[in-house]
């Protein structure tokens, strides 16, 4: 049954959400389950992506200052998840954007910004100037210039609707990739545990390069990193990963973290907690879908938590 079920494998290759999206089933009778998941990938990011002039997260941006947007029920449970999180400080923080498009890091026009105009855009990313009403659905920007920005949360909310789609529709494995963010459905039909193999990005080498190798059951894996994104001037590396606490890029020596859970969406957050933090956090691995993480070192050095 096992290696019946790992011939039946089928895939399917999309564009959306700013990355590749690649779909993975396993099972003839479920082919038909992939064209439909992604048009509902397709579905979510016409309600939550930033990247277009209209959305329904768009709409709660463009009436910043000015009044609440009622969104759907999906957009504002996603961003009341965020909300919550960004108000922890540890390092999330959903409002971020308008210090990102100062930086403009990994973009046209990246640049060191004047510490003066950092402190400025500070002012427009905090999370409690953000007004949500469970009644009526709606979210309030409280300063005109806030904005509101999903894409470090999104994918791992997107990846874990299209797992409940395809377990309501009796899939028994598959894996749900969306542009590196990883979740496997069921247990694995290539391994009599039944275990997911697992390749974890080496930093210095090129993408698919693994530098380490983990075995899990069925479980989402999100990485946080530095090694793609980055601004040089004068000899100096200015990466991505900005602090909203400082409103500069986070000073660390990691190089990235990833994270193994049982909710994608919390494996999206998850891992910019561990990577922020810097080091392990004593008794993370014993909280409720946690299920391990593996830190790399910008030396290299690797340490697997469990």
């Amino acid at each position: 049954m096992i290696n019946d079920l790992a011939k039946q494998r089928h895939s399917m290759v999309h564009h959306a959400l700013g990355t590749k999206i690649v779909l993975t089933l396993f099972g003839d009778r479920y082919y038909p389950l992939l064209a439909r998941s992604m048009r509902l990938i397709d579905e979510y990011e016409d309600r939550l992506t930033v990247n277009r002039p209209q959305s329904e997260v768009m709409s709660v941006n463009h009436a910043a200052g000015k009044g609440p947007k009622v969104v759907s029920s999906s957009t504002y449970d996603l961003i009341k998840l965020a909300v919550k999180y960004s108000r922890e400080n540890f390092g999330f923080n959903a409002l971020i954007g308008p210090l990102v498009k100062l930086w403009k890091i990994g973009f046209t026009g990246a640049n060191v910004p004047r510490d003066a105009d950092i402190q400025e855009r500070l002012k427009l990313i905090d999370p409690y100037k953000v007004l949500l009403d469970d009644d009526y659905r709606t979210v309030f920007l409280e300063e005109a210039g806030m904005e509101l920005d999903l894409g470090g949360i999104a994918k791992g909310y997107i990846a874990d609707r299209i797992r409940d789609f395809w377990i309501k529709q009796g899939v028994q494995a598959g894996i749900i990739n969306l542009g590196g963010n990883l979740l496997f459905v069921g247990k694995s039909p290539r391994r009599e545990d039944g275990q997911w193999v697992i390749g974890v990005q080496d930093p210095r080498l090129k993408r698919g390069d693994d530098i380490e190798i983990v075995r899990k059951p069925a479980c989402s894996a999100v990485t946080s990193g530095i090694y793609e994104r980055f601004l040089e001037v004068n000899g100096k590396k200015y990466h991505h990963l900005l602090d909203p606490r400082t409103g500069y890029p986070l000073q660390t020596d990691l190089s990235s973290v990833t994270v193994f859970t049982e909710q994608s969406v919390m494996g999206e957050i998850e891992a910019k907690r561990l990577f922020f933090n810097g080091a392990p956090i004593n008794g993370w691995g014993e909280q409720s879908g946690n299920l391990g993480a593996v830190f790399i070192a910008q030396d290299g050095t690797v340490k697997n938590v469990n």
